[in-house]
């Protein structure tokens, strides 16, 4: 895959260069320094957010949270160890408050938690943790407001109401096809 990939790129630049070479150096530089921008602002916002996961864990806050989110867990998940269900807690709280890639940690550590070691196979729970992580159900998409408030937009909260609609649909999709799978396909 990474020939097909690594073929479709260069044949892509060759034709840019042979056919407009001043546009796709400016277009190649203006976009690298773009990219750079972008990456140092995305690293205040995860620095900050996984800083507030950090205080969270620290204060106790996130056994407390579990505790809350109990019932939904046991549902989803099963029985687990009140390390596992903690770290799956701040997952599925940090996504609920759009922290984006910064409740990662907490995902990995829930799915190392949630490997029983006897197969070697991903378990339903484990894949429930990485589809919640990735339709990542959002009340308040703060990481993109932030984003759309660097950018300069007018009105960068407009996003609200349609990117809760579109990730509860997502997320109740990826719980559902899970579920159906973990009957059909047994864990192992």
């Amino acid at each position: 895959m990474n020939f097909v990939w690594t073929s479709v790129m260069l044949v892509g630049m060759g034709l840019l260069l042979i056919n407009n070479v001043e546009v796709t150096m400016d277009t190649l530089l203006a976009g690298g320094s773009k990219a750079i921008s972008l990456c140092i602002k995305l690293w205040g916002i995860y620095t900050l957010w996984l800083g507030i996961l950090k205080i969270v864990e620290h204060t106790g806050l996130d056994k407390k949270i579990s505790k809350i989110l109990r019932p939904i867990i046991k549902l989803l998940f099963g029985k687990v160890d009140e390390y596992t269900e903690n770290q799956i807690a701040i997952n599925i709280t940090s996504n609920l408050f759009g922290m984006g890639n910064a409740s990662t940690p907490s995902g990995i550590n829930a799915i190392a938690g949630l490997d029983n070691k006897k197969s070697k196979y991903a378990t339903s729970a484990m894949i429930m943790v990485i589809i919640l992580n990735s339709t990542s159900m959002q009340l308040i998409p703060t990481t993109v407001i932030g984003l759309r408030v660097s950018a300069g937009s007018v009105s960068p909260s407009d996003i609200i109401i349609p990117t809760f609609l579109a990730t509860v649909c997502s997320t109740v999709v990826g719980i559902i096809l899970v579920k159906l799978f973990s009957k059909i396909f047994k864990d192992k």
